[in-house]
C-alpha cells in the first residue's frame, strides 16, 4: 500500500526514523541551551491533570524552523493533502511525570472555529523522547477521520472534547491504536482523526514537536488565531545538521 493510500484509509501514517538520532539530540540540546521556548510555555489543564504547552504561528530561522519547514515533512504533507501547504502553527508539548492527557478530540474540531472552511489540514507529530503507554503516548481511532467533523463541547476543563455519545459508538467500530514510537519517528495525521492521550505515569518526561499545516486554498477567511497563508520556504534535508547556533 502506498503512503498516500494508507493515509487516506487510516487517517494517519507513521514514518520510522524520519529524523536521525543525531538530529533529535541536536534539537534536544538546542532546547536545553535556549530557554526561550520553555519560558514561553503555559501550563494548560487537561482532563487528567496539567501539562506544558508552547505554541507559535510562524516558523523561525532557528533550529525549530529547520525542522518545521524541512522537506522530509513538507513533501509528504503536500502528497497527503493534495495541494501546496503552509505552516499553520507549531507547538512543543512537555509532558512531565504526573502531567495529564487529553480526552478524544479532533484538531479540526478547534480549527473549524478559526475560519478554516475545510478540513484539508494535518499535523506531523515528531517524537523527541520514546513514546510509551506508560508515559501517555498518543492514541488514535483508526479511520475515524472519515466520519467528518464531530461537535465539540466544553467539558469541565478549558479544553473542548468531542461528543461523548458519538465517541462511545465510534470506539465500538474503530480500532484504538497506541502510537508507541522511538525518538525520530514521526506521525502524520489528518485534522479529523480522533485522538487522545493518557496521563504520564512514568518517571520521565515526554517531549514532542508538533508541526501543523494547512493548504493554501484553505487559508482562513478572516484573522482569528493562527497564521493565514504565507508561502513556505522549504528547508533542504541537510539544513538541520548544517544549522549553526550563533
Amino acid at each position: 500500500m502506498s503512503d498516500l493510500n494508507e493515509f487516506n484509509k487510516n487517517g494517519f501514517i507513521i514514518k520510522k526514523q524520519l529524523f536521525t538520532d543525531d538530529e533529535i539530540n541536536k534539537l534536544i540540546n538546542f532546547i536545553n541551551s535556549n530557554s526561550d521556548k520553555e519560558n514561553q510555555s503555559r501550563k494548560t489543564r487537561s482532563s487528567t491533570g496539567n501539562l506544558n504547552l508552547t505554541i507559535w504561528n510562524h516558523p523561525s530561522d532557528d533550529l525549530f524552523g529547520k525542522f518545521s519547514t524541512n522537506e522530509r515533512i513538507v513533501k509528504p504533507m503536500e502528497n497527503f493533502l493534495g495541494d501546496e501547504v503552509y505552516h499553520y502553527h507549531s507547538k512543543i508539548i512537555w509532558k512531565k511525570p504526573g502531567d495529564g492527557g487529553f480526552d478524544w478530540h479532533q484538531d479540526y474540531g478547534y480549527w473549524y472555529h478559526n475560519a478554516c472552511l475545510y478540513p484539508d489540514m494535518a499535523s506531523c507529530f515528531i517524537m523527541l523522547d520514546k513514546a510509551t503507554k506508560e508515559n501517555g503516548c498518543l492514541k488514535v481511532l483508526k479511520g475515524s477521520h472519515k466520519v467528518g467533523r464531530i461537535g465539540h463541547g466544553v467539558s469541565d476543563t478549558p479544553e473542548q472534547t468531542a461528543d461523548i455519545e458519538r465517541i462511545t459508538e465510534l470506539e465500538k467500530r474503530h480500532e484504538s491504536v497506541y502510537i508507541t514510537a522511538e525518538p525520530g519517528d514521526a506521525l502524520f495525521f489528518h485534522s479529523n482523526l480522533l485522538h487522545s492521550s493518557d496521563a504520564n505515569k512514568s518517571k520521565n518526561s515526554r517531549r514532542t514537536l508538533i508541526v501543523c499545516f494547512n493548504v493554501k486554498s484553505n487559508s482562513p477567511y478572516k484573522e482569528i488565531a493562527h497564521a493565514s497563508y504565507t508561502r513556505l520556504k522549504v528547508s533542504p534535508s541537510n539544513a538541520i545538521m548544517d544549522y549553526k547556533n550563533d
